[in-house]
């Protein structure tokens, strides 16, 4: 099996991307030709990682019969300062709501597919350092960002 996707050219700088049935606008801002009528393609890396890792934390709480009653993730991508320009780190903010005595199991079921199941996650790993905190009902209960990036740099 594999995945496919069509992207044409729509004139200007837009490109549109046919992905599964739906279609996905990519653009750039006008100061560079575009019509800022959709966002560059880089972060698209960074939206598959949040889908990636979000859907299995929702299955995986849910199949444990613990469903959350809220969950954000916002990812941010360190920029290279030279060309080409790429992402060189990645960290994950996962923002969970839910009972008390859910903590534990979102906590592993966050650990878990960091480190067992989301592909888009195992494959930037190959490349940069991909870290990753839990802010569970507005209490930080997990950062590794620090750990991991130090452990990179010995």
């Amino acid at each position: 099996m594999q995945h496919e996707i069509e992207t044409q050219w729509m004139g200007k700088m837009q490109f549109n991307a046919l992905v599964n049935g739906h279609t996905i606008i990519m653009d750039t801002p006008e100061r560079v030709g575009g019509e800022d009528s959709g966002p560059i393609p880089k972060p698209f890396v960074l939206t598959a990682l949040s889908g990636c890792t979000g859907m299995d934390v929702i299955a995986l709480m849910n199949k444990a019969g613990k469903p959350l009653q809220d969950l954000s993730i916002k990812v941010s991508g360190e920029i290279s300062k030279k060309a080409p320009i790429e992402y060189i780190a990645a960290h994950v903010v996962y923002g969970i709501k839910g009972l008390p005595e859910y903590q534990e199991a979102a906590l592993e079921a966050v650990t878990r597919s960091q480190e067992q199941i989301c592909g888009v996650s195992h494959m930037l790993k190959k490349i940069m350092p991909v870290t990753w905190e839990i802010i569970y009902n507005g209490t930080e209960i997990f950062n590794n960002h620090e750990q991991v990036l130090s452990n990179n740099l010995n």
